[in-house]
């Protein structure tokens, strides 16, 4: 008997696929999009998918030593995990970032959780989301060099409905943003994905089908097929819908419930596109459809053979699963709802006293930058210069830069002794840099103060330092120069504060937009 019979557990099917051959698949489906991003960016972009591959493996591989557990890191899991993180970074951030975010994927995400098949989440997601949320500025600066930044095409669709859709397609533009930004190697990957059954149809077509639809309807443009194109082609939804939510650990089981999932991710994709503000739609989209999966596994269920519908319901269908699911949601609801009312009214307690101490610092900084002005009052040519930019980046010559607030100062007699203009730049290293810019009366600089600085302590914060600042104090010059290589004799440089040029190129940027803005609006 037992030379015709198997006698063991469940699963009774076997099959020759393993954990080892679909992560090799996935690597594979992976590598024309690597090699693009290499071919165009360069060094840069294979430095950090070697940095973030490499940490992402030795992650897993000292967990398996110190947890004293099989070495899980030879499956391959964690290099997939390590390489799509590395693929949605920019090539031009610094070492540390792409080390910290497969460290915290494959260790938070990952390993505390069980391992694969345990994670809850997609963890290059994860990883990505995380740096996102804590070196935000860092992220999103897509640096061709140093101290020049450049917005991704998708920054350029949203702000003036212009892309061009050739290059973001090849993933060749001059600003491409992230690595694996080439949508024809993305698609070639997926392609190869299909074709080995790596993955199934239902979830990237119900997520890129449901997004196509939310940009038609709310986009703004209607039935545009070239804005719509460009949207495809720009903000990582074709990457994250053939390889990140299709990952089987985080997304449902059954074929109804993949629909719902993918569904999921493209409105919540769009949702953000349109609507939010944040540096990231598609990663959020995928992460929340990542928590969801649970109740749709457990709602969506295909039918047992032999049973009738009805009495699947009554027997082990909805009705007995509700009182369970609302329960905690009632009283989530409501907890959400007091902490709600307790933050508003704690706002409005404290609005007007924040109002207040922002106006004092505010006047505070013009002050230091015009001394002579006894006080600061309105300029109607200045104020209707401000309103016509309608708060765009100012000009092109000044990276990333705007002009926020502009004012007359007047000594006690009501003469004009010179003018403060309040400008920002977000080409700065880990966030937007504001400062305001005082003018004497015959044109030249007074000096700058900071009313919004977040750099790098040590480094880009010295920018704040009178070394540095103090340079712009007493010259009249039209624009000034950066200098990176220090010991500057002319006016219009400005010696970098080492190790910082981008923070220094980001406030010489902010300077020099003031001084354009002022010498335009008096002319």
């Amino acid at each position: 008997m037992s030379a015709y019979l198997n006698i063991s557990t469940s699963p009774h099917t076997r099959s020759p696929l393993t954990t080892g051959r679909v992560m090799r698949d996935v690597l594979i489906s992976l590598m024309p999009v690597s090699l693009m991003g290499v071919w165009h960016f360069g060094v840069r972009a294979l430095l950090v998918l070697i940095t973030s591959v490499g940490t992402a493996v030795l992650t897993e591989f000292v967990f398996d030593r110190i947890a004293r557990r099989g070495d899980t890191w030879k499956d391959g899991s964690a290099a997939v995990t390590g390489l799509l993180l590395g693929l949605c970074l920019s090539p031009a951030v610094p070492p540390y970032i792409p080390v910290l975010g497969a460290m915290f994927a494959i260790l938070f995400v990952k390993c505390f959780f069980g391992g694969l098949g345990r994670n809850f989440m997609n963890p290059a997601l994860a990883g990505r989301c995380f740096l996102l949320i804590s070196f935000s500025g860092t992220m999103t600066n897509y640096a061709v060099s140093d101290a020049v930044s450049s917005a991704t095409p998708l920054v350029g669709l949203l702000e003036n409905g212009q892309a061009n859709l050739k290059e973001m397609f090849l993933g060749t533009g001059s600003a491409s943003g992230v690595i694996g930004c080439s949508i024809l190697a993305l698609l070639i990957g997926g392609i190869y994905l299909f074709a080995v059954h790596a993955i199934t149809w239902e979830i990237p077509v119900s997520a890129l089908v449901t997004f196509g639809l939310f940009i038609m309807f709310f986009g703004g443009r209607g039935l545009d097929p070239m804005y719509i194109l460009a949207h495809y082609c720009g903000g990582g939804i074709v990457m994250g819908a053939l390889f990140m939510a299709t990952d089987p650990v985080t997304s449902p089981v059954t074929k109804p419930g993949q629909l719902i999932y993918g569904a999921s991710v493209g409105i919540l994709a769009g949702l953000f596109r349109v609507f939010a503000s944040s540096a990231d739609s598609v990663s959020y989209a995928i992460i929340i459809a990542n928590l969801l999966t649970p109740l749709i596994d457990e709602y969506v269920v295909p039918l047992p053979f032999g049973l009738k519908r009805d009495a699947a319901v009554g027997n082990a269908g909805s009705p007995a699963l509700t009182p369970k699911m609302l329960l905690p949601a009632l009283r989530l609801t409501v907890i959400t709802l007091l902490a709600g009312l307790g933050l508003a009214g704690v706002f409005h307690m404290t609005k007007a006293s924040i109002e207040s101490q922002k106006l004092a610092k505010k006047n505070a900084s013009y002050m230091e930058v015009l001394p002579e002005a006894a006080e600061f009052v309105d300029d109607d040519v200045l104020t209707s210069a401000i309103d016509c930019l309608e708060g765009q980046v100012y000009g092109t010559a000044f990276g990333k830069a705007y002009i926020n607030e502009a004012v007359r100062g007047v000594d006690a007699s009501g003469n004009t002794v010179g003018y403060v203009v309040n400008a920002s730049s977000k080409d700065g290293f880990d966030g937007e840099i504001s400062l305001s810019v005082g003018v004497n009366a015959e044109g030249a600089v007074e000096g700058i103060s900071f009313t919004q600085l977040t750099e790098t302590a040590g480094m880009g914060m010295r920018v704040q330092e009178p070394e540095f600042k103090d340079q712009f104090a007493g010259r009249n010059v039209s624009r000034f120069v950066l200098n990176k290589a220090g010991g500057s004799t002319s006016d219009d440089e400005i010696d970098s504060v080492s190790g910082a040029s981008i923070s220094s190129g980001a406030v010489v940027n902010a300077v020099n937009a003031a001084l354009d803005f002022l010498a335009a609006s008096k002319n």
